[in-house]
């Protein structure tokens, strides 16, 4: 992966191959240990509603490994952890704001867990609302197409999502145009609760592309290498002026749809089914049968995680809430402009996510 205009070209030998994929588990492996960590606070009253990344990290990752950081815009939806991280989002940032910390440099307290939105970072703003963000991408990716930009939006959502209209409307217009954008579709099987043969009588969501004559791929979404090729191949297409695609990334959905969900709805046949096919796992021992990584220094990484996490959960616990007297504050034109992300830190972890 690459930043700034760069060319980015696939894996030409194995070692190189071998890094990709130990980028990953890192980012993988961080997004995890934050996942963990905002579960216990919820359940100690620190955190606000979680929407978990679990199940999910793998393909959020390796897809946004695809992108050219700086260039392209990112619009994921809120379990999408893992491209936050990617991006270059920190854990003390995002749990700033699960604690509604006035310090939140994504939106000053005023929303739930992974509500984020990163000018700096070209991330849109996540949206509670089911898919409405798909239009949003395919409005970058027009702006992109208009102003001859090198530039190309990804767009992640769940299987949910495909049931909306606003879907419908924005991959018709991008599919019309031939716009520089990608569609990500993360199919747990579950739309929070309702099982995927109750939203659409399909049985894979990559069969909606024939619908907009754009190529549509079904991968497993546990499968590090299967996912970014699928988006390397995917963003290229776009970049050359081919037009959109649609990617589904199958993958588990481990725990509930959110902190305030029983998970009623599953018996645990299919609970121990999905927790069986966790990708993190499965990546580590990919990678320790390559001989990139040994089970010693992947504990030894989980501890450092856990610790730094930790630590950032009680640094950001300490920081003040905002002031009552703001409540109404960025509603209206006018007020002053909230502090920018930089400001804190912005950035990967020391030495940069994607770096060994």
């Amino acid at each position: 992966m690459t930043e700034g205009s760069a060319t980015v070209t696939m894996p030409e030998t194995r070692s190189e191959e071998d890094r990709l994929l130990r980028r990953i588990w890192r980012v993988v492996a961080l997004c995890r240990a934050v996942d963990e960590r905002l579960w216990k606070l919820s359940r100690q009253g620190r955190s606000s509603f979680v929407l978990t990344a679990r199940g999910h990290e793998v393909a959020q990752v390796a897809s946004t490994a695809a992108m050219r950081l700086g260039v392209d815009s990112a619009w994921p939806y809120y379990r999408d952890m893992g491209v936050a991280f990617a991006l270059g989002i920190t854990p003390y940032e995002l749990l700033l704001g699960s604690m509604g910390r006035a310090e939140d440099p994504h939106t000053g307290g005023r929303q739930l867990t992974m509500h984020l939105a990163s000018p700096e970072r070209k991330l849109g703003s996540i949206s509670s609302v089911i898919a409405d963000h798909i239009p949003h991408a395919v409005g970058a990716a027009y702006a992109a197409w208009v102003r001859r930009e090198d530039s190309v939006a990804l767009c992640w959502f769940g299987d949910g999502a495909t049931s909306a209209g606003a879907t419908h409307e924005a991959m018709n217009l991008a599919a019309a145009r031939r716009l520089p954008v990608v569609f990500i579709c993360e199919n747990n099987g579950l739309a929070i609760s309702v099982p995927l043969h109750l939203q659409t009588s399909l049985t894979s969501i990559a069969d909606r592309a024939k619908g907009y004559t754009i190529p549509g791929v079904r991968v497993d979404g546990t499968d590090a290498i299967a996912v970014n090729d699928a988006t390397r191949e995917a963003v290229e297409r776009a970049r050359s002026g081919a037009g959109p695609s649609l990617i589904e990334a199958v993958v588990p959905r481990i725990l509930a749809h959110s902190s305030q969900d029983d998970d009623a709805y599953r018996d645990q046949a299919e609970l121990a089914a999905a927790q069986a096919r966790d990708p993190l796992p499965r990546l580590e021992r990919e990678l320790i049968g390559r001989g990139v990584l040994t089970a010693q220094e992947a504990r030894a990484e989980h501890e450092r995680f856990d610790r730094m996490v930790l630590a950032d959960a009680d640094r950001a616990w300490s920081r003040p809430k905002p002031e009552g007297s703001r409540f109404n504050r960025w509603l209206f034109a006018g007020d002053e402009p909230h502090q920018a992300a930089s400001d804190i830190g912005l950035g990967p972890l020391p030495g940069g996510v994607f770096d060994d």
